[in-house]
């Protein structure tokens, strides 16, 4: 705020992320309850995310995760969060930075947050399976109209440029 000028947005998105943080810490001490489970979109091209080289590979802009039945080792600090998941019958470790993060989706309880508008949306991308017990699923959610999404966007604070 040194430049005369209230940055809104972010601190908005910094409170939006410290709700993921929140729901993951939570799910790192007590496991997921209930029907509840996360697709978490991120940006695969970031310079601090950590996934092997062949997801990469595949997915060079956004990828998508399921954490549903099968995860391990979820380690949660105040910048990034890190998780094993099995993609083809193998166990992988993520390291995946905060601020990657595009989009994150409780389908349970239909609330979903949406990051850094300014990339494709994630949460209309294809969802790609963690291993062979996750849901696969082609598109994260088809909306109807008559359907109302709480999913946050903070478009409407973005300058125009």
């Amino acid at each position: 705020m040194t430049d005369g000028i209230i940055k809104y947005d972010e601190m908005v998105q910094a409170a939006l992320i410290g709700v993921v943080r929140d729901v993951l810490i939570d799910t790192a001490e007590h496991g997921l309850l209930g029907e509840h489970h996360f697709y978490i979109t991120f940006q695969t091209n970031h310079p601090e995310v950590v996934i092997p080289l062949y997801l990469k590979e595949r997915y060079d802009d956004d990828m998508t995760i399921v954490m549903q039945n099968q995860f391990w080792d979820l380690f949660i600090d105040e910048e990034h969060f890190e998780i094993s998941l099995s993609f083809n019958r193998k166990k992988e470790h993520l390291y995946i930075p905060f601020d990657a993060l595009l989009g994150f989706f409780d389908p349970s309880v239909d609330f979903g947050l949406h990051f850094n508008a300014d990339a494709e949306t994630p949460l209309e991308a294809p969802v790609q399976s963690t291993n062979e017990e996750n849901i696969i699923i082609d598109e994260v959610k088809e909306s109807s109209s008559t359907e109302k999404d709480n999913i946050v966007t903070l478009d409407i604070f973005r300058k125009k440029k």
